[in-house]
């Protein structure tokens, strides 16, 4: 072990923080070696598997590489590469179901809306002094906020769901709380949380959306606010079930102290409903939360608008501290987004029906051939594999690119994540067929002798 510097950390993702800051504080040069990963674990009195997987996430993220006999060695790069850009290589003839995008087909033109935005713009200049929300934007996201049993309260217009995840973080946490986040879950969240200084601790996802039992053991262990997306969960397409919901309700009225953030960014894409975690009967569980609601998967990745509500504490601080900053988001864009809105130029069963149609052909071919997958909602699709590298290397060579599950985990999970957005009817049988075969081989070339 480097004389230098002793990595530390229990769990997985303590283990990746203590590695980054030594290759960002130059503890760590380009060209150290790690220790051996048995090594490892034993210094620190941990499982194998945990440093595996740590070793696993820092290779996505581009920290270190893994080079059979020359054991794992830091990379000339920045340590704190976001993992959705450490992608692989897709050759051009290969179909990338990598990506994570909207389909294009399903994107409503933006020429009408941007053109009665800037004639707005023309008639009402928006200067400085003006508030940071647009009236009929808020208007209309507050109608469907309460038509969905959300508890009335401010508007608040970020910049995408991220931003106002992260906005809403740091009006309520410091430095050194814990969070409770979704595993497998959004990887730009999991790069977010140590940027902003704050630890992670994940929660075991299933189709049913967080599990009862690990949001407990999460708020147990000290976690002072939890993150759950209600619907089209990034990468598993879990959604929560009304049952999971009420359940997990119950365990929050005992921790009204615990911030509760709610992404329900998949409102205008999924095919099931919405079941709020933050509110029961209109009323909150919780003294603080927050939901939002982002337009850039119905309305394209470029369209980085998303509206939040939540307790008016929260919100005040959000909007005060965006005044520090920012400003707003750009009236040009929020009326835009109104006029999209408001004239339905997306239909939203139709949309969902093309990502749920194509997400259940998937995951019923593959059923067929004996491969288990998950995805409620939205347009991805999960894949537990024993072992991800091989998965994405054999479908690679098969003409599949898919993203490896490790860069969406905090634990060892293993899977591959295949978003069907651009996916045609008609390919799913060859993919299904594909990836049976490649599990196969993959299981044959992992079974013990």
């Amino acid at each position: 072990m480097s004389e230098k510097y002793r990595i530390r950390g229990r769990r997985a993702v303590e283990i990746v923080s203590s590695v980054e800051k030594a290759v960002t504080a130059g503890a760590l040069a380009p060209g150290s070696a790690l220790p051996p990963l048995r090594d490892l674990a034993a210094e620190l009195g941990v499982n194998p598997n945990t440093v595996a997987s740590a070793y696993r996430l820092l290779r996505e993220r581009g920290v270190i590489e893994t080079g059979g006999r020359r054991g794992s060695r830091v990379l000339p790069r920045p340590a704190h590469t976001a993992r959705h850009q450490v992608r692989l290589d897709v050759p051009s003839d290969a179909h990338d179901l990598s990506h994570g995008n909207p389909s294009t087909e399903q994107l409503p033109s933006l020429a009408e809306a941007l053109r009665h935005a800037a004639a707005e713009q023309d008639r009402d200049p928006v200067l400085y002094g003006r508030a940071s929300a647009d009236e009929q934007l808020m208007d209309l996201a507050r109608r469907e906020f309460l038509a969905d049993g959300v508890p009335p309260g401010q508007i608040a217009v970020t910049s995408g769901a991220l931003d106002a995840i992260e906005r809403v973080l740091q009006a309520r946490l410091r430095p050194g709380d814990l969070v409770a986040v979704e595993d497998p879950g959004w990887t730009s969240l999991l790069d977010l949380l140590p940027a902003l200084g704050l630890n992670a601790v994940g929660v075991e996802v299933d189709d049913d959306g967080p599990r009862l039992d690990d949001v407990e053991r999460a708020l147990a262990a000290g976690a002072v606010a939890l993150v759950v997306t209600s619907r089209a969960q990034n990468p598993t397409g879990a959604a929560l079930g009304s049952h999971r919901a009420a359940e997990l309700r119950e365990v929050l009225r005992l921790r009204p102290d615990v911030l509760v953030i709610e992404d329900d960014f998949g409102h205008a894409i999924a095919d099931v409903p919405y079941h709020s975690l933050c509110a029961a009967g209109g009323r909150p569980v919780t003294e603080h939360w927050t939901v939002i609601r982002s337009v850039t998967k119905a309305f394209g990745p470029d369209m980085r608008l998303a509206v939040l509500t939540g307790d008016a504490d929260t919100v005040d601080r959000v909007r005060g501290r965006q005044h520090l900053g920012a400003g707003w988001v750009s009236y040009v864009l929020q009326r835009a987004v109104a006029q999209l809105w408001n004239s339905e130029a997306v239909d939203r069963k139709r949309v969902a029906g093309f990502y749920g149609e194509r997400r259940r052909a998937l995951i019923l071919a593959l059923a067929d051939h004996g491969v288990q997958a998950y995805g409620r909602s939205g347009f991805n699709v999960w894949i537990p594999v024993p072992d991800e590298t091989l998965a994405v290397v054999g479908l690679l060579r098969r003409g599949w690119a898919v993203a490896p599950g490790s860069r969406f985990c905090l634990g060892s999970r293993s899977g591959l994540r295949l978003t069907v957005s651009t996916l045609g009817l008609d390919e799913i049988p060859g993919l299904a067929a594909d990836v049976a075969a490649v599990l196969r081989t993959d299981l044959s070339a992992t079974r013990p002798a």
